[in-house]
Parts: C-alpha cells; sequence; structure tokens
C-alpha cells in the first residue's frame, strides 16, 4: 500500500483567471497617419541633424511605432519634411520637420550620409523594402512638383542606393513618364543620378545593374521620340560631364545594330541574294550605324560559317569548307579593304578553327585559299605569323603557314603561281 501511494504523481496546478498583461514585442501602438506622422516629426526634430542619432532614433521607434502600415508616411518625412499631397505639394494642415533630405545641404557627402540612414533603417525592418521602392517610384513621378535643389538631392540620393543595391534599377521606369520626359525633367534629373551612381560604383557595375532589368537599351527613352538618337545623347550626357555614360549608350546601341545585320545576313544568304545585294545593304548599315569595317567582315565570317551543316569527318571537312569559301570569298573581299580589317578574318578563322576540333587540319589551305581570291594580302598573313596571332592552337596553327610563310617572303612577286611545296 505504500508503495501503491508512492507511486501516483503529484497533481500539477492548474491557471485560473485571465491573462491581461502581452508580452512587450506585441505591444505596438496604433495611430492614425497624423499622430504616426507627429511621433516621427517630434522624435526627428529632437535628434536634430545628427544622422546617426536620427538613425538610432529611427531603429528604437520601430518597435513601438507601425512603421509596416505607414512606411509611407514615414519615407515622406525622411525625405520632404512631412507627408506629401498628390503631385508632390506637402500637405499644408501638417507639422513638418526640417530633418529630411529636401531641407539637407545640396552635397554628395550629405546624401551619402543620408543614404546610411536609409540603409540601416531597411537592413532593420526588412519588410520596409517594398515600401520604399514604392515611394521612390512615386518621388520621381512627382518631380516636377519639387524644385531644382529638392531634384537634385533626390537624384544624388537615388543614385547613391542604386549603387549600394538598396534600390532596383527598376525605379527608373518612373522616369519615363511621358510629361517629365517632354519638360526635359528626366534628363537632367538622370545627369545627377548617374553621376553619384558612377562615382559610388563605375561604368561597368551600372551597365551590369541596367542589364538585369532590361533597361540597358532604354536610356535613350529619357528624351522625346524628336530626339531619340545617339548623336542627341551622346551630345547632352558629354557636355554634362558623363562621357563613360554616352560611350556606354552608343556601344549598346551599335551591339544591337550589329545583331540585326547578322540576323538579316544570314536570312538574305539563305534566300541566296546577290552578292552585290548584300554588300550594299551592309556599307548602308555601316554608315548609318557607325559600324567598323573590321567588325563586319567579322560578322560576315560568323554569318557565312553558319549557314552550313559541316560534315563531322575531318578529312572531309577541309574539302567542304574550301568549296563553300570559295563561293563567298567576293563577299569577304569587298569588307577586307583595309590591313586591319584582314588582320581580323585572320584572328577570326584562327579562332574559329581551334573551336571546331574538325577544322583544326584545314586552316592553312582556308588561309592560302583566300590569299588566292585576294581576300587576305601578303602583309596581314606574315603580321600575324609573326607576332599578331592568338595563343589558341598557336604552335598546330604556326607549323601549318611555315612553308607558306616562306614561301611569301621569298616570292619575287606577289600574283605568282603558288609553288608545289604549298598545295
Amino acid at each position: 500500500r505504500v508503495s501503491f501511494m508512492n507511486n501516483q504523481k503529484p497533481q500539477k496546478p492548474t491557471l485560473s483567471g485571465q491573462r491581461f498583461k502581452t508580452r512587450k514585442r506585441d505591444e505596438k501602438e496604433r495611430f492614425d497617419p497624423t499622430q504616426f506622422q507627429d511621433c516621427i516629426i517630434q522624435g526627428l526634430t529632437e535628434t536634430g541633424t545628427d544622422l546617426e542619432a536620427v538613425a538610432k532614433f529611427l531603429d528604437a521607434s520601430g518597435a513601438k511605432l507601425d512603421y509596416r502600415r505607414y512606411a509611407e508616411t514615414l519615407f515622406d518625412i525622411l525625405v520632404a519634411g512631412g507627408m506629401l499631397a498628390p503631385g508632390g505639394t506637402l500637405a499644408d494642415d501638417m507639422t513638418r520637420t526640417n530633418v529630411c533630405v529636401f531641407a539637407a545641404q545640396e552635397d554628395l557627402e550629405t546624401m551619402q550620409a543620408f543614404a546610411q540612414v536609409f540603409n540601416k533603417l531597411i537592413r532593420r525592418y526588412k519588410y520596409l523594402e517594398k515600401g520604399f521602392e514604392d515611394e521612390v517610384k512615386k518621388l520621381l513621378l512627382f518631380l516636377k512638383g519639387f524644385s531644382e535643389s529638392e531634384r537634385n538631392k533626390l537624384a544624388m540620393l537615388t543614385g547613391i542606393l542604386l549603387a549600394n543595391g538598396t534600390l532596383n534599377a527598376s525605379i527608373l521606369n518612373s522616369l519615363y513618364n511621358e510629361n517629365l520626359v517632354k519638360e526635359g525633367v528626366s534628363a537632367a534629373f538622370a545627369v545627377k543620378l548617374f553621376k553619384s551612381w558612377i562615382n559610388e560604383k563605375d561604368i561597368n557595375a551600372v551597365a551590369v545593374s541596367l542589364r538585369k532589368v532590361n533597361m540597358d537599351n532604354r536610356l535613350m527613352e529619357l528624351f522625346p521620340a524628336n530626339k531619340q538618337s545617339v548623336e542627341h545623347f551622346s551630345k547632352y550626357f558629354t557636355e554634362a560631364g558623363l562621357k563613360e555614360l554616352s560611350e556606354y549608350v552608343r556601344n549598346q546601341q551599335t551591339i544591337g545594330a550589329r545583331k540585326e545585320l547578322q540576323k538579316e545576313l544570314q536570312e538574305q544568304m539563305s534566300r541566296g541574294d546577290p552578292f552585290k545585294d548584300i554588300i550594299l545593304y551592309v556599307k548602308e548599315e555601316m554608315k548609318k550605324n557607325n559600324i567598323s569595317e573590321q567588325t563586319v567582315v567579322a560578322i560576315i565570317w560568323s554569318s557565312v560559317m553558319s549557314t552550313v551543316e559541316w560534315n563531322k569527318k575531318e578529312e572531309l571537312v577541309a574539302e567542304q569548307a574550301i568549296k563553300h569559301l570559295k563561293q563567298y570569298s567576293p563577299l569577304l573581299a569587298a569588307f577586307t579593304t583595309q590591313g586591319q580589317s584582314e588582320l581580323t578574318l585572320l584572328l577570326k578563322i584562327q579562332e574559329y578553327c581551334y573551336d571546331n576540333i574538325h577544322f583544326m587540319k584545314a586552316f592553312q589551305k582556308i588561309v592560302v585559299l583566300f590569299y588566292k581570291a585576294e581576300v587576305l594580302s601578303e602583309e596581314p598573313i606574315l603580321k600575324w605569323y609573326k607576332d599578331a596571332h592568338l595563343a589558341k592552337g598557336k604552335s598546330v596553327f604556326l607549323e601549318q603557314m611555315k612553308k607558306f610563310v616562306e614561301w611569301l617572303k621569298n616570292a619575287e612577286e606577289g600574283n605568282q603561281q603558288l609553288g608545289s611545296q604549298v598545295e
């Protein structure tokens, strides 16, 4: 019996009554936007212009104020000093603060310090990321409602935040608003923005960010349709001190034009268009898009080589290549009028033969064919052999070319029949 009594577990006490106390982290004060604004403005006024103190205040306030609900109000105050009415003006009946971006000094250092405030706030409260992005998009649409100085500060701040990854380049879509573009506001804003962005990073980093959101080919849309030319863009941004951006856009246009040219060339070749028509088309495109002969000869080579299904057998592919390239040599000859173009073609042939293993032994045969067809001349071939070749397959190709190069050096006349040792 004693044993039985000892084995019984003591009964657990039960809680009775109601629990009123909430955990500390659940204690979020809920206000209407006006009360929320008053709390933020009062706190900012107390911190003054010490931005480290501002960052600490904002960090602490997030524990008791509802940032999630009032993100727009919070960011309006930090940028403009108070809540913004539609169009970008400050609401008249509201209190405001001078501890904000628009009331700060208009210089890069001050904007870098403000960028730190936003960075710390958004790192601390990750859920504010989307709200901040929406805020910046809205602010960009309100640009006409701000003074020139306010626009400049916002542009510098946006550039810095784009550089450090707090903002995504997709926010720039707001700058393509028809009214902003028409009145020149977008282009002027973009100058300040890109200056601070490139200052923080470099043009290559900017290019990567733009490419990620498919905006690398849209920068000319910062101007009205009648001014969307490379020349106008280049002049405007070069004069504003952004030569690297001008060159980037020029390169982008050239890349686009080159892709278009290659696509059209392949279609013309597959249709079997006469060479004189193809040559005329290519020369017009070169002039229109400022494409060099070296670039064109590389495009033609690539197009010519992509129009054929090549034999997989090494012993047959050389014969097939010679027959095919002989047919297209007049087209290539039309765009090798400069030594540099000939050298470009030689390098492209070397690269192709190296990358396509079945062509390794065909390199010398192709060069000799082009020499006979007057696509390539003596001097560029000798230069290629001496010091202008690529490292790819160098020893194989130089060995192949050895006898031909010796013949070129010893030949008394450039147009004499090739010696039997070359054949």
